[in-house]
């Protein structure tokens, strides 16, 4: 079963050593997730200040500029792996550098037939 492993925390909290450090960890993670057989795919996302959100309502666009909405923690990357179950899943989670100061949300993916491979 696939999992995606949101990882949320405030994206102003890391130094820039900091932050070139936990993506070195991460990037181990995901070449030892490989070798296991785990990894799909993994990305840290630009800053909010980068980001654009789009709405439709009564048929027209609504486009603001930022996030969405204005939280204590920022989705700031992800993990895409395959797990056997939750537990599993969780226990890769657990692993991610962020979860040491920030959380990491487990959500399975739902698999949906005829989508492109």
């Amino acid at each position: 079963m696939r999992y995606l492993l949101l990882i949320y925390r405030d994206e102003h909290a890391l130094s820039e050593g900091e932050r070139e450090k936990c993506y070195q960890e991460s990037t181990q993670l995901a070449h030892d997730l490989a070798a296991s057989g785990h990894f799909i795919a993994t990305a840290p996302l630009q800053p909010t200040a980068n980001a654009t959100s789009i709405r439709i309502r009564e048929g027209k666009p609504l486009i603001t500029e930022g996030p969405f909405a204005e939280t204590r923690e920022q989705l700031g990357g992800y993990f895409l792996i395959n797990a056997k179950d939750r537990d599993e899943a969780l226990s890769i989670a657990a692993r991610i550098p962020g979860a040491r100061a920030g959380t990491i949300e487990v959500r399975p993916v739902i698999d949906i037939a005829g989508l492109p491979e």
